[in-house]
């Protein structure tokens, strides 16, 4: 270890003069952007390291236990054979957006103290500076921040109870937040001895709860009370915290506006993207501005560009069905209810597709598929904690398959909010490689999961769910925008000036597609913004927050953890889009373990919900009619056959009637 003045090296590899001063932005040499890889260094060891100090000639550390990469275009140092302690944190790579992830070891940096573990996708903004903990952000916080945090703690509880890593959540100094998102610095292992349980979560929010905000505290303080002193059921904690959470939310006026548009891109011959809303939709839709979605198509013309449209065209006819049973119900539906019922609209929408490729007798390659991913706005009614009818709870649903991404953006920061189904990732959730391992295969980017390639219970489906509590912008884009990550570099350039009011946010739209055009060019491309406003006032100071990167998730002091379960293999890999835009469905790959969704105990309080759950199973049952039964598929129905189609409508109930396309 030796103490140097830092310098950044250009990830370039035929930059001629590739060193740089720590200070510049591009490279002095060939202009390319130069990447800050800020790392968190695990252990006693490396808590000892003085700030100023370069380890094994690569890593600057900045303060203690924050180490900037000073050659980020080059493979981190990584043991043959995995070590078992960092398999937690690949197993565990759905939650990257608030856990870190492996990115390397340090190797011989102290006589016999064995190597330093480094976690990337850390809480550490693009100064190398730690976001601060929960307890400091605590008292400046809302109190609808405040429920928000602990909300996302207890979704945390069981994932790492499964791993023996609950006590992460114990210790409050690992506990970061970037704005809204609780974010940990590493993962602790519970000692044997100890069994962690909701009663020691509880202990742990006790001194947050004691200076909550005054709107809150007392009904805090009764889950707290509950958690610590009784053998209460973590359901029964997570519905209480999830009506306060809803009921402080709603306290905030929301507005939503949207806009979206498709681009050919220039060199690709058809467009085989489809995205909700575009130029042609009609602004007086009812679903309008609550969906958004974006379909990257696969399987050449007419292929890719009918399963696109087949699954835009499917999920809007289901949605405007559970938006209208929602808007009928006089409790609160469950997140939990919420998440199947967008799981099954996509299986219906998978469906579809995959009917249409059988009865054109589609075959490996030839099937047509697509990527999606969308966001429903949940209006629910709720009363606030001040007592009066609020008609939007502040609810927003993020389902998605593919590599087609979520972007959350604020003035101050960029989160990426979903995951790619891809080889890569793939790799890093089997516990098979760290991610910039994985990132060297010659088929890192081919996909694994796209709809109306198979049997939609071979689908892995993620639907998240977040609430609407800042100013801020979701973008849900193709991979014709996000390739390269030009999102993560340029949010700032593109997203500010709609949040100052100098660019409106259709113009935003198109400078993104002309980014995308410039910068990449090879691929078709979609953008759908929404603007999502609360009133300033009620919004508090956020942290700033640098460019997302796409890593891997990391362990420290580990114990062995259980043997881990038998996975099955992944669902056939897809060559990449942004190559061959197919499906390869007979390689030799093994298939992803596939989550079936299971139907929840109906809480009492909510009387109406197998009425609900009765005509979405009758709205699919119509759509697998439509898809299987004449061949020719939702979409072309509709444009081909109006009159047959409204005869199957009218034989449905009148609630559902109202919002079959046509009714007015």
């Amino acid at each position: 270890m030796i103490s140097i003045q830092p310098k950044i090296y250009c990830i370039n590899p035929t930059c001629n003069d590739p060193i740089n001063p720590e200070e510049n932005a591009v490279c002095a040499s060939c202009q390319t952007p130069l990447v800050r890889r800020y790392l968190w260094a695990v252990g006693s060891v490396s808590a000892t390291i003085p700030p100023g100090t370069k380890v094994a000639n690569r890593y600057d550390v900045i303060r203690y236990q924050v180490w900037l990469d000073s050659q980020p275009g080059l493979l981190p140092d990584v043991p043959e054979q995995l070590p078992k302690a960092v398999i937690p944190y690949l197993r565990l790579y759905q939650e990257r957006l608030h856990l870190p992830q492996v990115y390397g070891f340090a190797r011989g940096v102290e006589e016999g103290a064995g190597d330093i573990l480094l976690l990337e996708n850390v809480p550490i903004d693009e100064t190398g500076h730690i976001y601060p903990s929960i307890t400091e952000a605590w008292e400046q916080a809302t109190a609808v921040r405040q429920v928000y945090w602990l909300w996302q703690i207890l979704q945390l509880w069981t994932p790492l109870s499964e791993w023996g890593l609950s006590r992460s959540l114990l210790v409050r100094d690992n506990l970061r937040v970037q704005g809204w998102c609780v974010r940990l610095l590493q993962l602790y292992q519970k000692p044997t001895v100890e069994k962690l349980s909701l009663r020691h979560l509880g202990l742990c929010w006790q001194p947050w709860v004691a200076s909550a905000k005054t709107s809150i505290a007392k009904q805090l303080q009764n889950i707290v009370q509950q958690m610590c002193e009784t053998q209460v059921e973590l359901d029964a904690i997570a519905t209480q915290l999830n009506h306060l959470l809803l009921a402080s939310a709603a306290e905030l006026p929301l507005s939503l506006k949207v806009a979206g548009s498709t681009d050919t891109g220039k060199v690709m011959p058809q467009n085989e993207d489809t995205c909700y809303p575009n130029a042609l939709s009609d602004f007086d839709d009812r679903l309008l501005p609550q969906l958004s979605i974006v379909c990257d198509g696969i399987g050449g013309h007419e292929g890719g560009e009918v399963a696109s449209r087949l699954a835009v065209e499917s999920v809007k006819l289901q949605i405007r069905v559970l938006l209208a049973e929602v808007a009928a119900q006089n409790q609160l539906v469950s997140p939990q209810l919420l998440q199947e019922q967008l799981e099954a609209s996509l299986r219906v929408a998978n469906n579809v597709i995959s009917a249409r490729n059988d009865e054109q007798n589609r075959q490996g390659r030839e099937r047509m598929a697509t990527t999606i991913v969308m966001a429903v706005q949940v209006p629910q009614r709720i009363e606030t904690i001040s007592g009066w009818q609020s008609n939007n709870s502040h609810e927003l649903y993020l389902a998605h398959v593919g590599d087609s991404r979520a972007y959350w953006i604020t003035p101050n920061y960029c989160q990426l909010l979903t995951i790619d189904d891809d080889v890569a990732a793939r790799e890093v959730r089997f516990a098979k490689s760290l991610y910039r391992q994985a990132l060297l295969r010659p088929d890192a980017t081919a996909l694994t999961q796209a709809l109306g390639t198979r049997d939609s219970e071979s689908l892995r489906l993620t639907v998240g769910r977040f609430i609407l509590e800042e100013d801020g912008i979701l973008l849900l884009c193709s991979d014709g925008l996000s390739d390269r990550n030009w999102v993560e570099q340029y949010w700032q350039d593109y997203i500010k000036p709609v949040f100052a009011g100098e660019v409106t946010l259709e113009d935003a739209v198109s400078n993104w597609i002309n980014l995308a055009n410039e910068k990449n060019g090879r691929d078709n491309i979609s953008v759908v913004l929404t603007y999502c406003r609360v009133s300033p006032e009620y919004v508090p100071p956020v942290t700033p927050t640098p460019p997302v990167e796409i890593v891997e998730p990391e362990i420290e002091q580990l114990v062995e953890p259980e043997e881990l379960p038998e996975l099955e293999e992944p669902i056939s890999l897809t060559e990449s889009s942004e190559e061959s835009l197919d499906l390869d469905l007979d390689l030799d790959i093994p298939e992803e373990p596939v989550t079936t969704p299971t139907t929840p105990e109906i809480p009492p309080t909510l009387i109406e919900k197998p009425r609900l759950r009765k005509r979405l199973l009758m709205l699919g049952g119509v759509l697998a009619l439509l898809a299987g039964g004449t061949g020719i598929g939702l979409f072309a129905w509709w444009q081909i056959n109006p009159q047959g189609f409204g005869q199957v409508c009218r034989q449905l109930p009148a609630r559902v009637q109202q919002v079959c396309p046509g009714k007015k």
